[in-house]
């Protein structure tokens, strides 16, 4: 590939998952808005390339400035199921070998870049993934600069590297039981609880197989140039106190990554859709403007949405009683369901797996929403009132952008972290449960919806909103042209890429 001579080249590597190429795409068009000098090209395997162009179609860039670049790969060579090219629909003991697996994309991503350094130019330069660290030598074995960026916020970051880096639950220190433990780089007084972590990382000694993709990625990482974390400086002090001083690398908060027409305070369906219902390049299971009727006929604050996230789901027992739970809590909903744990996620949704009878009695109070659905638009509408959520960080800031307060059901990766700090750190939330093996009783589930339902001056919800609200407006402020502290950040590290040269 010729590289422009006027023009700086910059190369991303996401990760193979939604929750990391939708994050890098957004990363893009916020670059391009900054400084049109730059052409972009975006690295991955095919059927991930083939997803972010359904995606790229529907905005107005220029293919002149956003390539796209697939590299080779074959999920049946890594003992994954055919066309398995991203976590979308695999099992956790699937999971791993996606990410063994991209290790495989090294060859192919480094003669990609020869022939760009051949065609010569400005030297390029590449944002990767934090899970693809090995980046970073490939980057140094060429002479050119690699930065990482760090889909989730600086807490849930911080402590995601932390304790896979140093496995502090099983490294215990005098004065710390197995239940809870101290994380490096954390204050003294903040400590960390064993059901906050991912049942592999549990189980992790340093010689498993997640181990060693982990503790191997995230240290290649901390040699790149510096990092990029989808978050604002305001609304985390103490997390990005705790990753810079881990990292030792500057880092730049570059966040939200959201489409700008969401960030608007009362955005409306004709405003709004336009830019984000397409974000992801997904087509809901629900049409947006149903969904966006539905709505309309309930009071504003209203209803509570429920999502566990494009990869998540939870077990027989626990969807039978927050089905139940939320019948009996009388409040409306738009439940996005899929498939419990242990059954194809992409499969035909059984009714039993509900209470019997179930999406007949909640006539009006609820809409079932299968597998897919416009949450960018169920968010942004002023009849959202709470989100019951998986704390993934894209939908965290999605929520929280819209003054929306959560209840957090964190399953897997950093979820349990950003649920922590959004309970201690910023009182944005109630944790109803954690993981898929908890116990979880109907009653606890009814209890937590109204809590935080609750519209009383003196309740826990209202407090919960107002400070949703606070953030919401922090979240805002932040990407002000030539002001916010986000808008700052961005065009300080593309001057940084652009007036260096190696």
């Amino acid at each position: 590939m010729e590289q422009p001579l006027n023009k700086q080249h910059i190369i991303m590597l996401p990760f193979m998952a939604q929750g990391h190429l939708i994050p890098f795409l957004d990363l893009a068009y916020n670059m391009l808005n900054h400084n049109q000098n730059i052409i972009i090209t975006i690295v991955n395997s095919p059927l991930n390339i083939n997803y972010l162009c359904s995606a790229v179609s529907k905005h107005a860039f220029p293919t002149s400035q956003l390539h796209l670049k697939s590299l080779p790969f074959n999920s049946s060579d890594h003992g994954l199921p055919p066309n398995s090219e991203n976590t979308d629909g695999l099992g956790l003991t699937q999971i791993i070998k996606l990410f063994t697996a991209s290790l495989a994309l090294e060859p192919a991503f480094r003669g990609f870049l020869s022939d760009i350094i051949k065609g010569g130019g400005s030297p390029p330069v590449i944002i990767s993934d934090v899970f693809m660290g090995w980046a970073n030598e490939v980057a140094k074995d060429m002479g050119i600069r690699n930065y990482s960026f760090t889909t989730g916020g600086a807490y849930g970051t911080a402590a995601y590297c932390s304790i896979w880096l140093n496995l502090p639950h099983k490294n215990l220190v005098t004065g710390e039981t197995y239940d809870q433990f101290h994380v490096p780089g954390f204050p003294d007084t903040c400590r960390f609880e064993i059901s906050q972590l991912h049942q592999f990382l549990q189980a992790a000694d340093g010689k498993d197989e997640w181990s060693r993709f982990f503790q191997t990625q995230i240290s290649l990482s901390m040699e790149s140039n510096g990092w990029l974390c989808n978050t604002v400086e305001e609304i985390e002090a103490l997390g990005l106190e705790v990753l810079r001083n881990y990292v030792k690398v500057p880092v730049w908060c570059v966040g939200p990554l959201l489409p700008i027409k969401m960030l608007k305070k009362n955005v409306g369906w004709d405003t709004g859709y336009g830019l984000i219902g397409q974000r992801s390049g997904k087509e809901p299971s629900i049409r947006p403007e149903n969904c966006i009727e539905w709505l309309d006929a309930h009071p504003e604050g209203s209803v509570l949405y429920i999502s566990f996230g494009s990869q998540n789901t939870i077990s027989e027992t626990q969807m039978m009683e927050l089905a139940k739970g939320l019948e009996e809590s009388k409040k409306p909903f738009i439940w996005v369901i899929r498939p419990p744990i242990g059954f194809d996620l992409k499969g035909e949704f059984r009714p039993e797996w509900l209470p019997l009878g179930f999406e007949d009695r909640i006539g009006k109070q609820g809409l079932m929403v299968h597998n897919w659905a416009p949450q960018l638009e169920i968010l942004c509408h002023r009849s959202t009132g709470a989100f019951l959520t998986h704390c993934g960080w894209n939908s965290v800031m999605e929520s929280l952008s819209q003054a929306v307060p959560l209840i957090g059901w964190p399953l897997a990766a950093e979820q349990g972290y950003n649920a922590k700090m959004l309970v201690e750190e910023m009182g944005v939330c109630v944790v109803l449960t954690r993981g898929v093996h908890s116990r979880l009783e109907k009653e606890e589930v009814r209890s937590v919806i109204e809590a935080v339902m609750d519209k009383s001056e003196d309740g826990k919800g209202e407090s919960m909103r107002k400070k949703a609200s606070e953030l919401g407006d922090m979240i805002r402020t932040s990407i002000e042209m030539n002001k916010g502290s986000s808008y700052k950040a961005m065009n300080d590290f593309m001057s940084t890429i652009i007036s260096r040269s190696i």
